[in-house]
């Protein structure tokens, strides 16, 4: 499954690719992962311009959000019990 990180607040990186492994830290090991780059006139824009990174160690202290890429399904929640 992809997943779409953004990482530290002050240099913002959108990056997807296949999550291979984490740790405590919450370092992530990413193979196959795409950076999508900025508009250099608008940093706050994304263009449609990708670079191919491939193998990716992300230090856990800049990961600021990790979702799936392809989306997300609401659940029941488990801990509620029941009457």
């Amino acid at each position: 499954m992809k997943y779409l990180k953004k990482f530290s607040e002050y240099l913002t990186v959108f990056a997807s690719g296949i999550l291979k492994g984490f740790d405590q830290l919450l370092n992530l090991v990413l193979d196959g992962t795409t950076e999508y780059l900025r508009d250099p006139d608008d940093p706050f824009k994304l263009t449609e311009d990708t670079r191919s990174l491939g193998l990716v160690v992300c230090r856990g202290t800049s990961v600021v959000l990790i979702c799936p890429a392809d989306g997300m399904e609401a659940i029941a929640n488990p801990f509620i019990q029941q009457d």
